[in-house]
């Protein structure tokens, strides 16, 4: 991963007493256009930023995860084939905001994230989650969620109803319902593991606006079937 010039592994340590020196100035010092910046959070082997570089050379990706081994393949897949607006960011999520500016980032992607049924401060569609990404998206930042978890689906609709968050658009199971759409089309690893397991894809895309004041739903979900609490007991059905 070090051997990488598009990888950052910037630890905690460094980042409190040295800061980041892209923040505010990922557009002229690395990607040297002025594209909207796009992030993948917990983009595991990094299908999705690749990919999406691929379809929108006119926009910037960079896939932000902890695990180095799986960024790895994104990584490498990215630079063999020359990919100049495509980055990885190996941080925890919640350090995020140490490494972008106030409206640096025009979008966000959640793809297949752990569903957290037991730890709401840890769902990355939470109040807590949203307030973070108010810290990077400018006032039309969208935010998209794909996710095989009912839990995780119906817990963001509710969250997005709660704070009142413009709907863009939304299914819960998008291969039968949802209209082509080639950025949809793209399959990570783990989402080709769900459908050929039967499970159906949601996705939800929405307007994280400023609220002064955020509201957790306090509504009873029931939890997944199949106890999806992370990828890799889900991996292991």
């Amino acid at each position: 991963m070090a051997g990488f010039p598009h990888v950052f592994q910037y630890p905690f340590v460094t980042l409190r007493e040295e800061g980041f020196p892209l923040k505010g100035h990922w557009h002229e010092r690395f990607f040297k256009n002025g594209h909207p910046i796009v992030l993948e959070l917990g983009c595991g082997r990094g299908e999705y930023t690749v990919g999406l570089g691929k379809l929108f050379p006119e926009k910037n990706f960079i896939g932000v995860d902890i695990k180095g081994a799986r960024m790895w393949s994104g990584a490498k897949d990215s630079f063999d084939a020359g990919m100049a607006n495509v980055a990885f960011l190996r941080t925890h999520i919640e350090l995020i905001a140490g490494f972008f500016a106030a409206g640096e980032v025009s979008e966000i992607w959640l793809t297949f994230p752990d569903p957290q049924m037991k730890k709401v401060n840890k769902r990355l569609t939470s109040t807590r989650f949203m307030a973070l990404y108010r810290q990077l998206l400018p006032e039309k930042g969208i935010v998209h969620l794909k996710t095989d978890s009912p839990f995780m689906y119906a817990y963001t609709m509710e969250m997005i109803k709660a704070n009142a968050y413009p709907l863009l658009f939304s299914t819960d199971d998008l291969y039968r319902s949802a209209p082509p759409d080639e950025i949809l089309s793209i399959k990570t690893c783990y989402e080709r593991q769900w459908l050929d397991r039967g499970l159906s894809i949601k996705y939800v895309r929405f307007v994280c606006e400023e609220r002064s004041r955020l509201t957790e739903p306090d509504v009873e979900i029931g939890m997944d079937s199949y106890r999806s609490f992370n990828r890799s007991k889900r991996s292991a059905l």
